[in-house]
């Protein structure tokens, strides 16, 4: 069973579309936490007027049958209420860091609005329902995806998660619950007044900041992925999938850059002949630097990753740049825009990490309904107790 993912729309078109190939028959579609995870993407300290426009709620078009998934392909929407694409007035003076020269010297286009409806972060709402709804299959089996953010603007909130499961996360309901407390989707409140002033402090200058966000994966099998080739590697395919999410800048796993700073002895982990307290893995590990990955295939141990997010590009004290028009200096163009979209930016990012792990899943187990992805899922774990020789 291959699982599939497309987007569709534009920012000001009459909606953002996703479409999921491959669900398998039979799975109750949680809709409500689809819709709360539009909910959160819209939400967090820092973001522009389009949040006040929309109210994203989504609509199932394809593939479900009183509830349930019935294996052809899941088209899901997400209405813009702004939809005036063919009134937005052109733009020429192009916004340094943002696709629009780049995407009008591509296309031959003198006008970035060609370009940047596509590019605009809205089409992360495509990938918000995709993932939610692989959010939804997971949690089947027993899996959870968290996302959180470790620093905004340079400050620092908390410490990555390393060397196994901490108790925040060993009851990932309630890592979700503590997190969508606040504004900043943070684990550590005692910052937020910190990060509250950081962003006025932006907002009153007419420039924007970016930060840290780290995904956490629970309860995986190990197995997923695959070391056989390139594109099969589950690390390859999540940088891939982070490092697409608009103005992100950097993907690590584990110990990430560091463990370029480390010897081999302070980097790879001990492997412990003890089956541990949580997880699906017949060992434990005495650290979790590696991040849960070793070869592009899951360890058992959790999934730990971290994308670094840039300043978004449209700044209200705008850069110079050039009028695509004239080729002469000018202004760059403003457009409404976020100060930090990074709380937001966290729900996507734990999006885009379970679509790639629901692939894995189905990958490795097969299966054209939930119950047989079950028995399939549940035999392979068997084996991975019994230490006889094949």
């Amino acid at each position: 069973m291959a699982l599939s993912f497309q987007t569709a729309g534009e920012s000001h078109g009459p909606a953002v579309l996703a479409t999921v190939g491959g669900f398998p028959f039979g799975h109750k579609l949680d809709t409500a936490f689809i819709n709360q995870q539009l909910s959160r993407r819209q939400g967090g300290y820092g973001r522009g007027g389009r949040q006040r426009v929309e109210k994203d709620e989504v609509t199932i078009l394809s593939g479900l049958r009183n509830g349930l998934t019935l294996g052809s392909p899941l088209t899901l929407s997400v209405a813009n209420r702004d939809h005036r694409i063919d009134l937005a007035p052109p733009v020429a003076n192009v916004r340094p860091g943002h696709v629009d020269l780049a995407g009008v010297l591509k296309i031959g286009s003198r006008d970035a609005r060609d370009v940047l409806e596509r590019a605009s972060a809205r089409e992360t709402a495509a990938r918000v329902m995709a993932g939610a709804a692989c959010q939804s299959l997971l949690r089947e089996f027993g899996i959870e995806v968290v996302a959180h953010v470790l620093s905004l603007g340079g400050l620092d909130v908390c410490e990555p998660m390393d060397a196994g499961y901490t108790t925040i996360f060993q009851q990932a309901s309630g890592a979700r619950k503590l997190r969508d407390a606040g504004e900043f989707a943070t684990f550590d409140r005692s910052k937020d007044a910190a990060l509250k002033a950081a962003i006025d402090a932006a907002k009153s200058a007419g420039d924007t900041l970016g930060g840290t966000i780290e995904v956490v994966a629970l309860n995986l099998p190990p197995g997923l992925g695959s070391h056989n080739q390139w594109d099969q590697r589950l690390d390859g395919r999540l940088a891939q999938a982070l490092m697409s999410i608009q103005a992100m800048k950097a993907v690590e796993i584990g110990l990430g850059a560091q463990a370029a700073r480390r010897p081999g002895s302070k980097v790879h982990d001990p492997v412990l002949p003890i089956k541990p307290a949580f997880g699906r893995a017949p060992y434990t590990r005495g650290s979790n630097h590696a991040g849960g990955l070793e070869g592009g295939t899951t360890n058992g141990e959790p999934l730990s990753c971290r994308v670094h997010m840039k300043p978004i590009s449209t700044l209200m004290n705008p850069l110079p740049t050039v009028d695509v028009t004239t080729g002469k200096a000018a202004a760059a163009n403003t457009e409404r825009s976020d100060v930090c979209a990074l709380p937001a930016a966290a729900i996507v990012a734990e999006c885009a990490v379970a679509i790639v792990l629901a692939q894995a899943l189905l990958e490795k187990t097969g299966g054209d309904s939930v119950p047989e992805v079950r028995r399939n899922l549940d035999a392979y774990l068997k084996t991975l107790t019994a230490y006889e020789s094949p």
